[in-house]
């Protein structure tokens, strides 16, 4: 499966799949096959950061 490319889309996807599947953001980006740096960059487009306290973009 492609990641949405609408950044607010991919923020509640991403999210939604490290609360139900993942332990960490690299579990989900190994898992899943993608480019960590693209979906960092696209999530920071609109102000979303990892807080890997709490294992959300917030």
């Amino acid at each position: 499966m492609s990641l949405p490319k609408d950044p607010v889309i991919l923020l509640s996807y991403v999210n939604t799949q490290l609360r139900d599947n993942y332990f960490s953001l690299n579990d989900f980006i190994k898992s899943e096959n993608v480019n960590g740096t693209d979906l960092i960059n696209s999530l920071k487009s609109i102000n979303y950061i990892y807080d890997e306290k709490i294992n959300q973009f917030k």
